[in-house]
């Protein structure tokens, strides 16, 4: 069975949140660990997500937040052929995370870059993170399909995300795309919104 890595952003997933009920609710799934959650800097995350990835042979990812960010660091890492897919949930958008949190977070640029590897990145209409148009242009640069799941806060615990059985039909749907596509990105292609249809 291929390994999902759980990738959380800042300051971690707290208990309750989404993804440490996926950790728990699928044998597979297990949470890359950081150094430290509450101040971010980009070469340990991605160090850290490497190794896990090695251990694993292959891996899908389950990203939130800054580990979508640290997801999409993959794309001109030679690792990323090791990646069968990845579901970007609520991903933040740098400029406006690191004005929420002046001065701990140290994560370069915001990467722009194709991903080589399926993607659905998952995005709110009232996400404090991330401007709903923004999500749009990120997920046409990363190459990403994109779910619309309307006013739905960060995707997390505060705005009501404890157990989210929707991410799981989701993830369904990306080992689908991944298999209809023999794990192959094209270098960019138009957005495709999905409205809807994965509930």
């Amino acid at each position: 069975m291929v390994a999902t890595l759980i990738v959380p952003g800042l300051n971690g997933s707290a208990e309750g949140h989404w993804q440490r009920h996926w950790a728990r609710d699928h044998a597979s799934a297990s949470i890359v660990r950081q150094s430290s959650w509450s101040k971010p800097v980009l070469r340990e995350w991605l160090a850290n997500l490497e190794t896990a990835i090695e251990r694993a042979g292959e891996a899908w990812l389950v990203a939130h937040s800054l580990g979508c960010l640290l997801a999409a660091n993959l794309a001109r890492r030679p690792i990323a052929s090791r990646v069968k897919g990845a579901l970007l949930v609520a991903p933040c958008d740098l400029e406006r995370t690191t004005r929420l949190h002046p001065g701990i977070i140290d994560f370069g640029a915001m990467p722009d870059t194709p991903l080589q590897f399926p993607t659905i990145a998952v995005g709110s209409r009232n996400d404090p993170y991330m401007a709903f148009e923004q999500l749009h242009r990120i997920a046409f640069f990363w190459g990403s399909d994109a779910v619309d799941l309307g006013y739905a806060g960060h995707i997390n615990i505060a705005s009501g995300f404890g157990r989210w059985e929707q991410g799981y039909d989701l993830f369904a749907a990306l080992a689908a795309k991944a298999d209809q596509r023999n794990v192959r990105r094209p270098a960019a292609r138009p957005l495709e919104v999905l409205f809807g249809t994965l509930h």
